[in-house]
């Protein structure tokens, strides 16, 4: 197959003239309506799995380190120094976010610069740094300074991770690879909170705890040597042979002119041109940009990383065992998470986000309801425990996989790793406030208000999914992005 290609006329070769190209693409594309180029089965998933799962790598470091400081943060401040100061807690949470927000904004740039491989490599460098010096600090300020250098590899993380489970997932299991980025995110969340539960009975035992996240981010930078590029990124540089090279490693030699003519069906002839964050927000894709943001926006609007970062807290409050709350809070987040892969490629991404979403509203309902003083300190007790546990659990169904899935899906080739790039700095910035303020609100505004607003962000993205939002399920990125394309 791979001499074949060498050997004939290549169609997919960049020529001086687009007509020229375009004519090729109008014939192969007979020839595919014809059955001749086309495969009638799908690819097998066996070839491109193994480069998911490296990219999940990524997503469990980012729930590893949203996690890591949620049963060791009051050894943390006791050991350094800030014991009962707040604000100083809340720091240490959010400066990772304000850094992630950084290091978000430049993840587009590093994926159409370096390649989404070197992106990876590139994001594991300041999470293996930031976590030493987290071991290591002897300071508030040291710890904020490794927490600042994880922030920036996780920023430049999951939306290389996002973009390229989408770029090299066949379309018929794209779906079930996005929900194993949730699942890892959930893996990470849960191996943080169980590493963590010595923490009161092993003095300095928080320093262990980071010492073990560079474990996987060391095997991360090494073990992306040996996967795939994404054929989109290298066709979009001009590099038609290794695209090709690249496909038949993850889809099979026998669908690789079909997934080269998909690339060049939707190939404009603007690939080469500049994104600029003016065209994100006024082009002609701005409403899909538009659409991904405010995904990201209400996803932490819902109040779903405050419930990960402070459900200790919260549980101690409601005089529930801490360890006990983290156990039964992991459980539901990764039972959800497994229903959305099995469900992702069947139901679709929009009926799982509707559903998703309206159930976290259900959720934070009985949450308010608990903490309103109406029920009895015995039924208080059930409604808090269990509206946060459903709560986690049907953001793990939609809310959670959804839209790092879908993005990647609807955004144009051209725009996609910058807008993703976008919207992510929007999830962070959304993210870092929310950490910074959930427990001062919680305070001042009590849990049934602070709850009730929560829930009232689900049920504007259940309007907003309802009317947004389109179904992308089983389709390829290239039909998908003929689909969207505004009418000129």
């Amino acid at each position: 197959m791979w001499g074949h290609l060498s050997a004939s006329p290549s169609m997919y070769k960049r020529m001086t003239s687009r007509d020229s190209m375009n004519a090729d693409v109008e014939a192969d594309s007979d020839a595919l309506q014809n059955g001749v180029e086309k495969e009638m089965t799908n690819p097998s998933w066996k070839y491109s799995c193994p480069h998911v799962l490296v990219a999940t790598i990524v997503a469990f470091l980012f729930g590893y380190h949203l996690g890591v400081v949620n049963e060791p943060l009051e050894s943390i401040s006791v050991d350094l120094g800030f014991s009962g100061d707040t604000l100083a807690e809340g720091l240490v949470v959010s400066t990772c976010l304000a850094a992630a927000f950084a290091g978000s904004l430049i993840s587009g740039w590093i994926a159409d610069g370096v390649g989404r491989r070197r992106a990876f490599q590139l994001c594991s460098l300041p999470m293996l740094m930031g976590a030493s010096l987290c071991a290591t600090a002897k300071t508030l300020a040291g710890m904020l300074a490794g927490r600042f250098l994880v922030g920036l590899g996780l920023g430049v993380g999951p939306p290389v991770a996002s973009l390229y489970v989408a770029e090299v997932s066949p379309a018929h299991v794209r779906g079930t690879y996005g929900s194993l980025i949730q699942i890892a995110t959930c893996l990470g969340l849960m191996a943080a909170l169980v590493i963590g539960i010595p923490v009161k009975n092993i003095v300095g035992w928080w320093r262990v705890c980071f010492w073990v996240s560079t474990i996987p981010a060391a095997i991360l930078a090494l073990a992306m040597m040996f996967c795939v590029e994404s054929p989109h990124w290298l066709y979009k540089r001009g590099k038609l042979a290794e695209a090709e090279f690249e496909f038949e490693r993850h889809l099979g030699s026998s669908h690789v002119k079909s997934a080269m003519l998909e690339l060049s069906k939707s190939d404009r002839g603007d690939e080469t041109e500049s994104v600029k964050i003016s065209e994100l927000l006024n082009g002609r894709h701005s409403r899909v940009v538009f659409i991904g943001a405010t995904l990201f926006a209400l996803q932490q609007l819902s109040g779903i990383n405050a419930v990960f970062y402070f459900s200790s807290t919260v549980f101690r409050r409601a005089g529930v065992s801490s360890n006990l709350a983290n156990v039964f809070i992991g459980i539901a987040n990764l039972t959800g998470s497994i229903v959305a892969l099995v469900l992702m490629d069947k139901l679709g991404r929009k009926v799982l986000l509707h559903w998703s979403f309206f159930g976290m509203a259900l959720a934070m309902a009985l949450q308010a309801f608990a903490s309103s003083g109406i029920a009895s300190n015995y039924g208080a007790f059930y409604f808090s425990v269990g509206g946060m546990l459903l709560f986690v659990l049907t953001f793990a169904v939609g809310a959670g996989p959804v839209p790092g899935l879908l993005l990647p899906e609807i955004l144009p080739s051209r725009i996609r790793a910058k807008a993703m790039a976008f919207c992510m700095s929007v999830h962070w910035v959304v993210n870092f406030f929310v950490g910074l303020m959930f427990l001062r609100l919680l305070d001042q505004l009590g849990p049934h208000l602070l709850y009730s607003i929560f829930g009232t962000f689900c049920v504007m993205a259940v309007v907003f999914v309802k009317r947004n939002v389109m179904e992308t399920k089983g389709k390829s990125l290239q039909e998908i992005e003929i689909a969207l394309l505004p009418q000129e």
